[in-house]
């Protein structure tokens, strides 16, 4: 009985644990994540982002399925060690494994355009 309440509450816990929900600026402290980064096609300049604000090619932002609007990330291209700092204010992407959309400028401060998708780390730096 013991062990089946183990692998219940380990399986409760790893199911929370994987949650696809919005995270609270409290729990934003020490997040990091790695997976593929790409950058926002040219048709979405000027469209609405999810925060409300026109979407800006030249401007340091980005989209995040999770981080709440405002928080500033640091995305470091793990191949060359580059990196930029940006503020979500979108959200995405939505392509199996990529966590981060970047705007085209923030793109080209840590790889060409023409690669198109880049292994980067995350990692919140702050509001």
């Amino acid at each position: 009985m013991f062990a089946r309440f183990m692998s219940l509450s380990s399986t409760v816990l790893l199911l929370s644990a994987c949650s696809s929900g919005p995270i609270s600026h409290k729990n934003t402290a020490g997040f990091s994540e790695e997976g593929g980064a790409s950058y926002y096609a040219d048709k979405y300049q000027g469209r609405t982002t999810a925060s409300g604000e026109p979407f800006n090619q030249n401007a340091m932002t980005a989209a995040h399925k999770r981080l709440p609007f405002g928080t500033r990330v640091r995305v470091t291209n793990l191949d060359n060690e580059k990196s930029v700092i940006v503020r979500v204010n979108d959200r995405g992407p939505f392509v199996r494994g990529r966590v981060i959309d970047l705007s085209k400028a923030a793109f080209q401060r840590i790889a060409n355009t023409r690669v198109g998708v880049v292994d980067v780390e995350v990692e919140v730096i702050g509001r």
